[in-house]
């Protein structure tokens, strides 16, 4: 079964992005000897669209691919300051063929985008949700999500969490999600005028 990280900043909305995926079907724990707690649950993806929480797609068994989603705690970097931090790293570390969701506050871009460019940067294909959408949006805040596509060379999707909105394809995405080289990024960076 492939594996999804939840990863970005606390306070971003991971949490109600995880239970939008994986529904009631979800694991608690604490990461072993110590108290910081993470949830996984699970989710089927059709190759044509996305089927939501495997609880709820019993009936569409064919074409379908079974992900186990796993909500990282949240860190502000890959440089561990807290335990917190310290886990989500060493959770990172362990799952060298997992994918990537990166949930950032859309109205905050910058702080998320340190994160999102670090785990780039490790060799993990990402997908960029833009969270919170409606915040920046309410902010005025321009956003153009095709340069940051461009630029990034990875799936970026608006999303608000709370409303579902973008989660269709958040999931789609998945597909097109690869590793990038920070090189290939910089050059584009170089490029914008």
């Amino acid at each position: 079964m492939k594996k999804i990280l939840l990863m970005g900043n606390p306070n971003v909305g991971k949490s109600v992005f995880f239970n939008r995926l994986t529904g009631a079907n979800v694991i608690e724990s604490n990461y072993p000897g110590t108290t910081v707690d993470y949830a996984k649950g699970y989710m089927k993806v059709s190759s044509e669209l996305y089927i939501g929480p495997c609880s709820k797609c019993a009936e569409r068994e064919e074409n379908t691919e079974d992900f186990e989603i796993i909500d990282v705690p949240g860190t502000f970097s890959l440089e561990p300051k807290d335990k917190a931090e310290e886990i989500a790293v060493k959770m990172l570390e362990g799952e060298k063929g997992a994918l990537v969701i990166c949930v950032i506050d859309a109205s905050k871009m910058e702080r998320g985008l340190y994160l999102c460019l670090e785990i780039i940067e490790r060799g993990y294909p990402v997908v960029l949700a833009l969270n919170m959408w409606d915040v920046a949006e309410d902010k005025n805040m321009q956003i153009d999500v095709e340069k940051l596509k461009s630029v990034l060379n990875i799936p970026v999707v608006p999303t608000i969490a709370i409303s579902g909105k973008g989660f269709k394809e958040v999931v789609l995405s998945i597909k097109k999600a690869a590793s990038v080289g920070v090189n290939e990024i910089m050059e584009k960076v170089g490029e914008i005028k």
